[in-house]
């Protein structure tokens, strides 16, 4: 029902999707500006953070064009209108997903991939079959970790109720933090986005066997080929914060 109401003013549609793709594009702008007075960011060229922006923008625009409306659940928390979600013969899931289902994102995902061509382009990978068949994975796995950071957060609202602020730290927050290199920052937080919050899964590891570069906390060379593992891993745990929020539920008593 929302892409038919998006399309109907197809004019309308493709400049929001176009103002999309400019805003987002200014994060990469910005990159650039940097890279105008130095040669590297923590020992990484241009190319290599294009790769490392390209990787992490466009899992998370398909995150954020299927689950992003999930912000909008603590106002449903709050007003009570959830209610008429749960009698309906749909998962509640989905039904959050698709509430104002924005077609227009798909300007972040055309963002992400330009940046990631331009970079497959420069910094010349010896491919081989096992890097082109990392390639997808990782976009889908890291996908998946966003995705299962959105649901996370969505069930968090269940009990704050108003905390989309809150979700937004670690959605928006998170790919923000992936698109400069681990170097750069201190070793408790690479850890903590490892081994407590995986994001590191979702361009750091995998970048760093494409790239030939050292994988951060020295971690072993076969970490590059488990996002998949670490994508179903937050799911599962995501869909059982999910379920557990929802059991939580209590309406408004009005």
């Amino acid at each position: 029902m929302w892409i038919r109401s998006t399309m109907t003013y197809r004019a309308s549609f493709a400049m929001t999707v176009l103002g999309s793709l400019l805003v987002t594009g200014l994060d990469f702008v910005g990159i650039m500006l940097m890279f105008s007075q130095v040669d590297a960011l923590g020992g990484y060229t241009l190319p290599e953070v294009a790769f490392l922006y390209g990787l992490s923008a466009t899992s998370f625009g398909l995150a954020d064009l299927l689950l992003g409306s999930m912000d909008r659940l603590g106002r449903r928390v709050r007003d009570g209108t959830l209610d008429t979600l749960l009698v309906r013969p749909v998962p509640v899931l989905a039904q959050v997903a698709a509430d104002r289902f924005a077609l227009r994102r798909v300007g972040r995902i055309a963002q992400g991939a330009l940046v990631l061509g331009w970079a497959l382009a420069s910094v010349g990978i010896d491919w081989t079959a096992g890097r082109l068949l990392l390639m997808p994975v990782t976009l889908v796995s890291g996908a998946g970790i966003f995705a299962a950071v959105f649901v996370a957060g969505a069930a968090f609202q269940f009990v704050a109720q108003d905390a989309s602020e809150v979700q937004n730290a670690f959605t928006y927050g998170g790919t923000t933090l992936l698109q400069y290199p681990p170097t750069v920052f201190g070793q408790e937080l690479v850890r903590s986005v490892t081994f407590v919050l995986p994001l590191a899964f979702v361009n750091w590891l995998p970048a760093s066997y494409l790239l030939g570069r050292p994988y951060p906390l020295d971690l072993p060379g076969w970490v590059a080929f488990t996002p998949p593992l670490a994508a179903l891993a937050c799911c599962a745990l995501a869909g059982l914060a999910w379920r557990a929020g929802l059991r939580s539920y209590r309406s408004t008593g009005s």
